[in-house]
């Protein structure tokens, strides 16, 4: 026994000094990676305990306080929501925290970048937290998350409108034959996946002797905002490229797939849910990377895109066009703390939409998760959020391109 206990106070010491050492090896400029790592750790978690600890959670008297037990896909749910309510919270009071903070000089810029130790103590304390909350708290943030998982979606798309516009204008920029061409080559092969797709698209989701007029509507519809999407690019009161066109309409051909793809198993027209009964630990997998992934992709583009996040202060506003005395202004220019390159706040703010997001996949938008209770993002409110995306991304890309001409006047 003295021996057991010596072995496990060795191995909390090491593995405490390994917690230290690891932390430690956070630079200023992996910060940002630190915290997707730490986002992805959330995302295990509420995977884990959505296996595992339901047979726990049916024991608490305040969770489970009704006359009938409910079902073990229900305790599934309320584990993942609890998880995500406590990173929610975690990086919400971070981007209330960082408001404000333009310089590199701020005693909370050292705060975003550094004190991973207590972060991660901070984080576990608000996640275990979160499972003495009564069911009323959780439920209103079930009802809330819906619409900041939509929010997210809307974020994702004016990143990627914001990539789209910049890759062209790079391009075009060089002013050479051969990036133009290249435009064009990427461009053709944008369509002509956008165009197979749909092929695809028709052969899944539009089985033969089946009333599928809602899949043949979605599809129609995505084909329609293709074509508008180059009518309008190629105009010539809008002289735009046809770069952006062709990636925003594959990106809407995609969207409209991941909808069709999230239709209930039982749904006759779901193609691709008719030949199997469950869904595998491998689909999961995949599905959860992919979460990862695009999450990652929204917080590190929004943490450096200059359309969304540019500081409003700038050294060269506030560097005088006639200094008076040189070496005081050299002076004064050399205490003047660096200004931070992207907005702290909003950076945290991602993550606190993205915790809603992956809380309302993993739960299938909180409907029913199916017989398994493995079903990841199934469900018919599954497919309109996808659905209504494509449709906005459609919106706000014509948008993109009309709002010259409508305002030439704009400082937007």
């Amino acid at each position: 026994m003295w021996a057991a206990s010596c072995l496990a106070s060795c191995c909390a010491a090491c593995a405490c000094n390994a917690c230290t050492t690891v932390v430690s090896g956070i630079s200023r400029r992996s910060a940002r990676i630190a915290y997707c790592g730490l986002f992805a750790l959330s995302l295990m978690v509420s995977w884990i305990l959505r296996e595992v600890a339901a047979p726990l959670m049916e024991q608490l008297p305040w969770i489970n306080h009704f006359h009938k037990t409910p079902d073990r896909e229900w305790f599934e749910t309320d584990a993942v929501l609890r998880v995500s309510l406590g990173n929610f919270l975690f990086f919400t009071i971070l981007a209330v925290m960082m408001v404000g903070v333009k310089k590199q000089k701020d005693p909370r810029d050292s705060l975003h970048h550094g004190g991973w130790m207590a972060k991660v103590v901070c984080w576990c304390l608000l996640v275990i937290f979160m499972f003495f909350l009564p069911n009323e708290i959780v439920s209103f943030y079930e009802s809330i998350s819906k619409f900041g998982s939509g929010l997210f979606l809307l974020v994702q798309v004016v990143l990627l409108l914001d990539f789209v516009h910049g890759w062209n204008d790079k391009w075009v920029g060089y002013n050479e034959q051969f990036w133009y061409a290249a435009l064009f080559v990427v461009s053709f092969v944008c369509y002509v996946g956008t165009f197979a797709f749909s092929g695809l698209l028709f052969h899944w989701f539009t089985a033969s002797g089946q009333d599928c007029g809602l899949n043949t509507f979605f599809i129609v519809m995505t084909l329609i905002f293709a074509f508008v999407f180059a009518i309008v690019a190629l105009h010539p009161a809008v002289n735009g490229s046809i770069l952006p066109a062709s990636v925003i309409s594959l990106y809407c051909m995609y969207l409209c797939y991941s909808g069709l793809a999230s239709e209930p198993r039982e749904y006759e027209c779901n193609g691709l849910h008719r030949h199997s009964k469950a869904v595998s630990t491998s689909a999961l997998t995949v599905g959860l990377l992919t979460t990862v992934l695009s999450v990652v992709y929204s917080a590190v583009r929004a943490g450096s895109s200059t359309t969304l996040l540019s500081p409003p202060s700038s050294p060269r506003a506030d560097k005088p066009l006639l200094p008076l005395d040189n070496k005081s202004s050299e002076h004064e220019e050399k205490d003047k703390a660096k200004p931070v390159t992207y907005s702290y706040s909003f950076f945290h703010i991602i993550f606190s939409l993205a915790s809603m997001y992956s809380a309302m996949l993993l739960t299938g938008w909180s409907t029913s998760v199916g017989e398994s209770g493995k079903l990841v993002d199934v469900g018919w409110p599954s497919v309109w959020v996808r659905i209504l995306t494509g449709w906005a991304t459609a919106g706000l890309y014509i948008w993109s391109l009309a709002a010259p001409i409508l305002f030439p006047d704009r400082e937007f």
